[in-house]
């Protein structure tokens, strides 16, 4: 089978076939990856190698296939069907589809920076910090996961660096990512706070070894910093926006907005029909998507969001939470609605709803707001 060439550079050629997406280094190359054979930093690797290992749920039969080749035959088996010499190469595994790799260069002059990225954040996105779901002891690794998602990151430098400018790249790098997760408001899947990656992101660092001279800085206060986190930063939204449909846009909906706060796709119509007469209901059911995509029903609720993290971060004191909180549910109300007017009349009515749990509120304003859009004013 052929490969599709997708790039090709003087330092580097990429190219895709299938499940497999390879970056190779036509010169040496200083590498700092996490692949699990072959990872660190070491200046031997000819290859970087992403590729599908399976499908993003319920593909247990591959999860199992993978365990029992052990990390060194997975490793070894994997660069086979890649064509490619296993001790140099540097791998990285995902269940997202290559097909959907994007790839960005970001230039200044001589000094350019490729972002490769594959990412997936529909099931195993978390925030740094969260609670995690396993630990690895003397024994081994325990409760294996069954989230899927990850981002996976080529970062290809066309200028040589120092050891603490590689180490440098990736805390920029690392920034890049979680700031596109930030533009998309991507909630963790783990809290209740917002997404600053997923929990088994991999990378591959390259710069070459040879130049005349080792650039020693890749701070985002230099433009080599700025071309690393623009460039990944770019690539990661692409990537996103193809693999899970996180089209900027398509982010401002109620759903996303307050998903973290237990407003969701599987349990809203059955919250709802609890709450609206059975004519309001069945309107809402059938025009519930342009009702939830609605604008100003969007900036309402990602601004009801933004409130209830501040307060649950300590940024505003819990004393003003049930004002504040009715304030912005009043606005999803009244912007539902499409009667700005009533605004006041709202916020009094959903005062008697506010509790520590806000899910009932926002419940609450998106019934009284669609119950009252076709009330005769």
């Amino acid at each position: 089978m052929n490969w599709d060439i997708l790039l090709q550079h003087p330092h580097f050629e990429l190219r895709r076939r299938g499940r497999m997406l390879v970056a190779e280094l036509w010169v040496p190359h200083q590498v700092l990856s996490t692949s699990i054979c072959n990872g660190g930093q070491t200046g031997n690797l000819r290859f970087l190698l992403n590729h599908q290992s399976c499908e993003g749920s319920g593909h247990h039969d591959r999860f199992r296939e993978i365990i029992d080749s052990g990390n060194e035959g997975y490793h070894e088996r994997v660069c086979t069907e890649a064509d490619l010499p296993p001790a140099a190469t540097a791998m990285m595994d995902t269940a997202a589809n290559m097909n959907y790799a994007a790839v960005v260069t970001h230039a200044d002059g001589d000094v350019a920076v490729t972002a490769i990225v594959t990412a997936g954040v529909e099931g195993n996105a978390t925030c740094a910090g969260d609670p995690a779901r396993w630990r690895e002891t003397t024994a081994g690794i325990e409760r294996v996961p069954e989230y899927a998602g990850t981002i996976n990151t080529m970062l290809v430098i066309a200028v040589p660096l120092t050891a603490a400018a590689l180490a440098r790249a990736v805390a920029v790098m690392t920034e890049g990512k979680s700031a596109a997760l930030q533009r998309l408001a991507v909630p963790s899947r783990q809290s209740a706070d917002l997404a600053t990656g997923t929990g088994t992101d991999q990378y591959c660092v390259a710069a070459p070894l040879d130049g005349p001279t080792a650039f020693t800085s890749t701070s985002s206060h230099v433009k080599l910093g700025e071309l690393i986190g623009g460039a990944t930063r770019s690539a990661t939204l692409e990537a996103l926006r193809w693999q899970n449909g996180l089209e900027p846009s398509y982010t401002r909906g109620v759903v996303h907005a307050l998903g973290r706060y237990g407003i969701t796709d599987a349990t809203l119509m059955d919250d709802m029909r609890a709450l609206l007469s059975e004519g309001d209901f069945e309107l809402f059911r059938k025009n519930s998507r342009a009702a939830l995509y609605e604008p100003l029903v969007g900036a309402a609720a990602h601004g009801l969001a933004t409130v209830l993290d501040r307060i649950r971060h300590g940024s505003l004191p819990t004393s003003v939470e049930r004002d504040a909180c009715a304030q912005h549910a009043a606005l999803l109300a009244a912007n539902l609605a499409a009667q700005p007017e009533r605004w006041s009349e709202f916020r009094e009515r959903l005062l008697a709803t506010t509790a520590n749990d806000p899910k009932p509120l926002i419940l609450a304003a998106l019934a009284l707001g669609w119950s009252e859009k076709w009330r005769s004013i």
